[in-house]
């Protein structure tokens, strides 16, 4: 079986929570009893959970939880996974000896009551009120009385959506709940996971999670409603472009019958419905120990990991807590080697030494072994491919420095002086794409795929400094503070950090591993990407239009870098108003996008400044 079908097969089995297609020989059923209840919560709602539990009742074991919204399949006592525990195929936590929880979040599958996307959390609880705190509260009360030979601990982790449940299950924590790790996790889905990024509507990803997974099933149900959409073609950009202003993915494909999808396109600011669905902010009375996971090229959730670490550290002092991130896609520390993204190499198998890690973190604190001997941060930085520990994050050995691009295409320390300025004609109908595959998905090696397509763009500023002749390494956030100024009343503007590989780079030995055949030599990596809805520059709540001509702060932050430039190889900046179809099209128009019709969209002029009066740049933690 070629590597190929290898790695879409893990990926199948992972995603859909079923059995993994490279289990180890491990017989779960040999070696796990396994019992299902319809645990009740404070309100009647019954919940369905699945709990493996060792054959072994020589002794007590710890309970490890996961919530999942894509069911908790195979039903039945008799039908058993290949593999129990966080993914990986190995069963290495089985083989360690836990008891495994499985449960259907509310309103999802097998469970009762009413499903609500990113369950908003509830401080003010009354006797029948509930959230996911509550549910987690009441389920753990019934595990420690209903489940035999467990020692009255319990773990929850998950990734993705599971990763949400993870963090939004141990607020105001049940006792017992003594350690969470929250992974790949989801966090607040208009300013920086999933749906949007700073406002700007994440197109590509939003409609095809919603176009199956949000489609009403009648609960308690084994199966769930299968979407029946399919692509006429295998090329996204062409059909979303053909398909023409947002309001028609309702008014011809789905035709209002995605519930989420309609609240998707009702609230287009950052109102109540966004902001009680940020869980961050609520991380209080977290007694549960947490490591946080994330992937520095996560193309789904960047900034959730991040955010559900800052929020615990801000209102929990005294909890153990910490971030562990590494060089993976989405899940990519249990779906991958870990060893590369597309054509780009770290040399090191950063997921062998991560099942390392989860492993010893929840044996520390709910079986009391030994030292985990994490710090507070782990972070692999790509480019120098090494493992740095820091005792904060962001670490206290960066120091913040600003690089300013300058009209001549340089970036330097050095403030532009006199007057300068680039500009581009930004054209609705023909939006930068932002990859150069042709496919109807969205991959996820987009993250640091060669940027010389979207360079070459006249849409499309560059900016590089010269041949770095010593290492240059960035930790930490990347604020991107740009003066502009458009003849529309609305734009978008990306930013990318790119590495920019020597002419002499060699090739990848093994040419057919090559995510895309492109030349290695003079490769531009994109280390990190965002965008942000300039009308949205000021407050993500109130939204502001652009005054034609007028020059404009915009000033908003890229997610975390960990990543070092070697000597020989050059950084850029690029900088477009369009990112299609990841990010949906601007009208270039101070309006209402959802319900915007074709007519609205309008080419606009862009201008970037770098003056001495309006000095654009990036400001980033430098490691020395």
């Amino acid at each position: 079986m070629s590597n190929f079908f290898k790695t879409i097969l893990i990926v199948f089995f992972t995603v859909v929570g079923v059995n993994n297609a490279f289990a180890d020989d491990y017989d779960v059923r040999e070696h796990y009893t396994k019992h299902e209840y319809a645990i009740p919560m404070r309100d009647g709602t019954k919940v369905f959970t699945a709990v493996y539990s060792p054959k072994d009742k020589s002794k007590t074991y710890p309970m490890l939880m996961v919530k999942t919204p894509y069911s908790i399949r195979p039903y039945g006592v008799d039908n058993f996974p290949t593999n129990l525990g966080p993914s990986g195929g190995d069963n290495r936590f089985a083989k360690d000896g836990y008891i495994f929880v499985y449960q259907d979040v509310r309103g999802r599958f097998m469970s009762e009551g009413e499903f609500r996307n990113m369950t908003p959390h509830n401080p003010n609880k009354g006797p029948t009120d509930h959230d996911e705190s509550s549910d987690m509260y009441d389920t753990v009360e019934f595990l420690l009385e209903n489940v035999d030979n467990n020692n009255g601990n319990l773990g929850i982790f998950g990734i993705s959506y599971r990763g949400f449940y993870a963090a939004s299950s141990i607020i105001d924590s049940h006792p017992a709940i003594k350690a969470a790790s929250p992974q790949s996790p989801m966090a607040d889905i208009f300013y920086g996971d999933d749906f949007h990024h700073r406002g700007a509507f994440f197109l590509l990803d939003a409609f095809r999670f919603f176009r199956g997974f949000d489609q009403d099933h009648n609960n308690p149900a084994k199966q769930g409603k299968r979407d029946a959409f399919q692509f006429p073609g295998n090329d996204a950009y062409k059909f979303f472009l053909e398909l023409g202003a947002l309001h028609n993915v309702n008014d011809k494909i789905f035709k209002g019958n995605s519930p989420f999808w309609n609240k998707l396109m009702e609230h287009g600011d950052y109102d109540e419905f966004w902001q009680s669905r940020n869980i961050a902010p609520h991380l209080k009375n977290v007694n549960a120990n947490v490591m946080t996971v994330i992937g520095s090229f996560d193309a789904e959730d960047s900034h959730g990991g991040t955010a559900i670490y800052e929020g615990i550290e801000k209102n929990n002092p005294r909890t153990d807590n910490f971030l562990v991130r590494g060089p993976w896609f989405h899940g990519g520390f249990v779906r991958s080697a870990g060893t590369e993204l597309g054509n780009v190499q770290f040399d090191v198998q950063t997921s062998k030494d991560y099942k390392e890690i989860d492993l010893k973190f929840f044996n520390h604190y709910l079986k009391s072994g030994p030292d985990h001997e994490l710090p507070e941060m782990l972070a692999f930085y790509t480019g120098e491919n090494e493992w740095r520990s820091h005792d904060q994050w962001p670490s206290e050995e960066a120091e913040n420095k600003t690089f300013y691009i300058h009209d001549n295409g340089a970036i330097n320390h050095e403030k532009p002086m006199g007057e300068g300025y680039d500009e581009w004609v930004s054209d609705p109908a023909n939006p930068v794409p932002y990859t150069q595959e042709i496919s109807n998905g969205r991959s996820r090696e987009y993250m640091v795929e060669d940027q010389r397509f979207a360079g070459t763009r006249p849409d499309v500023m560059v900016y590089e400094t010269e041949i770095l002749t010593d290492d240059l390494t960035l930790s930490g956030p990347i604020v991107a503070d740009l003066y502009v100024s458009t003849t529309g009343t609305d734009a978008d503007f990306v930013v990318k950090v790119i590495d920019v590989f020597p002419d002499d780079y060699p090739e990848i030995e093994a040419a057919e591993d090559k995510y895309m055949d492109v030349p290695m030599s003079g490769y531009q990596m994109m280390v990190r990407g965002e965008v942000i809805r300039g009308k949205y520059r000021n407050s993500y709540e109130n939204p502001e239009a652009f005054k034609s001509g007028e020059v404009t702060q915009v000033k908003f932050t890229l997610p975390d870098i960990t990543h070092t430039f070697k000597q020989g190889h050059k950084m850029m900046i690029q900088i477009q108003s369009s990112w299609f179809p990841l990010v949906d099209r601007n009208p270039q128009q101070f309006l209402n996008i959802y319900e915007a019709k074709g007519e609205d969209f309008i080419k606009a002029t862009h201008q970037i400044h770098t003056s001495e009066e309006y000095p654009s740049s990036i400001t980033v933690g430098v490691i020395e």
